[in-house]
């Protein structure tokens, strides 16, 4: 791993495709054989290549995610264009330019109106999954849905209903209740399919425990009870990715104040934030590299900003640290990379690599940048 910071310098966000495809296949070993995953972009759009020959689908939530997708030459008909404004210029270059996209969810009446003029004008039956709101500003509310399918515009394809209602989900017993409806209204509807967010949990800190295996078998069940009979897709971003990616970053400095140590490292908040993380309160899976046996003291592992908010870890019993040192973030493969206040201060962006396991090699998807190469107009 050494070897690997070395030859491509920190700080660095380095993704294992062998991980992602196992973990993808362990999430398919715990759900119905004939239930679909579906692989939303945001989580990390660095692994859209690698991520794709394995589930059945991607959501798309942006032109930038649709447009990486089409550079990566992804299956147009495994894309679900969704997202919560569809820019209507955009939409148009869609359905006159791509007409193998498998579906677009409607977030809204204005939505629903826009694709089915888009459908009728460049002769396209769109295939739609209107978006069942859970009470948030995502989707539509139940009696607007009834009134699209009342009375269906004969230019599109009503084929199901999507639901999501956030991530990070433990309750058994929420999932239940969320199933259990949107199911239920599949099937008033006369729908047979049903794309459902599960928002499955991820856990990122040292002192977590939680039965992953049990979860999911509890989950199976309530789709062997409640969605018996349709199409159901999940819809997964976290689950898949987070354990597939590591961060790496430098310490650049050392020093105490008092009684306190602290290392400076040349990544910070801007580019590593997990979950749940609140001020550096939590301790994060992650090593000393290289390791090394000795005394553990707690050490305050800082970034580079230059603000009091920059703190990664308070506390951290770990062998003294001295500068060159390499500090190694795991479960960094979910939102990390994309998340971030990456821009803040103008510190350069860091590296990308992808080890990938469609042919084994790594490959460096983006090298660092400098953000005074960011601004390419006039001044």
């Amino acid at each position: 791993m050494i070897d690997r910071v070395q030859r491509y310098g920190t700080p660095l966000y380095y993704f294992d495709g062998e991980i992602l495809r196992d973990r993808i296949c362990f999430l398919r070993k715990h759900i119905p054989e004939a239930t679909d995953l579906c692989y939303a972009v945001k989580a990390n759009p660095f692994l859209i290549k690698e991520a794709a020959p394995y589930v059945d689908r991607l959501e798309v939530c942006s032109p930038g995610e649709a447009r990486i997708c089409f550079d990566q030459q992804v299956p147009e008909e495994k894309m679900v264009i969704s997202g919560v404004y569809k820019d209507p210029d955009f939409m148009q270059e869609l359905v006159q330019q791509h007409p193998l996209i498998g579906w677009y969810t409607v977030e809204s009446m204005s939505q629903y109106q826009l694709l089915t003029q888009l459908a009728r004008t460049y002769g396209r039956k769109l295939k739609l999954l209107p978006r069942l709101s859970s009470g948030m500003q995502f989707g539509m509310d139940e009696k607007e849905i009834t009134g699209i399918l009342e009375a269906p515009d004969p230019e599109v394809e009503i084929c199901g209903l999507q639901f999501f209602s956030g991530t990070q989900k433990t309750s058994l017993k929420k999932m239940r209740r969320e199933m259990e409806k949107s199911s239920r209204l599949v099937r008033a509807f006369g729908l047979q399919e049903l794309e459902f967010g599960t928002g499955f949990p991820v856990f990122y800190f040292a002192d977590e425990t939680f039965d992953e295996e049990a979860y999911l078998q509890g989950f199976r069940a309530l789709l062997e009870e409640y969605a018996e009979g349709l199409t159901v897709t999940l819809e997964l971003g976290r689950s898949i990715t987070a354990s597939c990616g590591t961060y790496y970053t430098t310490v650049v400095d050392t020093k105490q104040i008092g009684s306190e140590k602290f290392a400076i490292v040349d990544g910070g908040i801007h580019q590593i934030a997990y979950y749940g993380q609140f001020m550096a309160m939590k301790l994060p899976c992650m090593r000393l590299l290289p390791e090394r046996k000795a005394d553990a003291e707690p050490w305050n592992i800082c970034g580079s900003l230059c603000t009091v908010n920059d703190i990664l870890v308070k506390e951290w019993p770990t062998a003294p640290l001295s500068q060159g040192d390499v500090l190694a973030f795991e479960k960094a493969g979910a939102y990390c990379v994309t998340e971030g206040i990456a821009l803040f201060l103008s510190r350069d962006l860091p590296a990308v690599v992808l080890k990938s396991a469609q042919d084994g090699k790594e490959h460096l998807l983006r090298a660092h940048v400098e953000t005074n190469t960011l601004n390419e107009g006039e001044y």
